[in-house]
């Protein structure tokens, strides 16, 4: 039965456009209407498409103050994803809306991806591919996985998700994490708890799975990549901020550790990137969660979380 006293406003391009969760969302609500523009909604006209809302579904749109402030009728907004870096959570308690994130539900699709990158960058296929292309017939001597220790920063879901993964590949896990997490039944083993600088120091592949907080900001500079090896990688598919751009750029530019890639910038898309140059750095563009089941989960989460 259709809810006729809901208005729902979908403020998500992706989401919109996605002809699954559309149907499923009419199905379920009367009152609904999608972000058509197919760009990210700001300002003046994020606030005109909520303004007869009672509930929305958000993406990569700003909640703020200034948004909260002006939108007395919205009551209730659930996250279609997991990242809430582009949510002001002072504003949303000060305001009394409630604010719907279902955690985990792309922990699949994102650790896959890291699987992948990792898996690039130490078989150097960036640059083999481009020799193939220039007809170019010689190898590069890669690594295996296998075996390798792992340091996982940030244990909740997926980097716990990740380390599940990696048992296959008999990895040694090292994890660190600002918060507490309880380790999961057949985790435990090859898997410690160290600090963030031990985790550089031992690791030969370091996975970055935090969220971007005023807290994890820059939480890799220049002041800690110089404990890394220098036949190591760094993986950041987690949120753009959480390295130090200038840094890292330096760092593979003078070969201290081996190799970088990363799928989310802090300025996106990247202008005028120096990393973008280089041999030893590979870029995806934010595509973690962008897999036909882990965006059906998030918008299936994310009409959910409209109850």
């Amino acid at each position: 039965m259709k809810n006729k006293n809901d208005y729902i406003a979908v403020c998500s391009r992706s989401f919109s456009s996605n002809p699954y969760l559309r149907k499923e969302l009419l199905s379920r609500y009367k009152n609904v209407k999608f972000n058509e523009k197919g760009k990210t909604l700001k300002g003046t006209k994020l606030l005109e498409f909520l303004s007869d809302s009672s509930k929305a579904i958000i993406g990569l749109e700003k909640i703020d103050e200034n948004l909260l402030s002006l939108l007395p009728n919205l009551k209730l907004i659930s996250k279609y994803g997991v990242g809430i870096d582009n949510i002001d959570l002072n504003s949303i308690k000060k305001h009394k809306k409630k604010l719907i994130v279902s955690k985990g539900v792309n922990k699949r699709s994102v650790s896959e991806l890291i699987i992948l990158l990792i898996l690039n960058l130490l078989r150097h296929t960036k640059n083999i591919n481009k020799r193939a292309e220039n007809k170019k017939w010689k190898n590069i001597i890669g690594n295996e996985l296998s075996f390798k220790t792992v340091g996982i920063v940030g244990f909740g879901s997926i980097g716990r998700d990740l380390a599940n993964i990696l048992k296959s590949f008999h990895c040694n896990i090292l994890y660190y994490d600002i918060e507490e997490y309880g380790i999961s039944i057949g985790l435990k083993k090859n898997v410690k708890k160290v600090s963030l600088n031990q985790l550089l120091k031992q690791s030969d592949i370091v996975s970055l799975n935090l969220p971007l907080t005023s807290k994890t900001y820059k939480i890799i500079n220049k002041n800690n990549l110089k404990f890394m090896k220098k036949d190591s990688i760094l993986i950041n598919a987690a949120r753009g901020g959480l390295v130090c751009e200038t840094s890292i750029e330096q760092f593979l530019r003078k070969k201290k550790i081996a190799a970088a890639a990363f799928d989310v910038f802090e300025e996106e898309p990247p202008k005028n990137s120096k990393l973008l140059k280089l041999d030893n750095f590979f870029a995806t563009t934010h595509i973690g969660s962008i897999t036909k089941e882990g965006i059906r989960r998030m918008g299936m989460a994310a009409i959910k979380g409209l109850k």
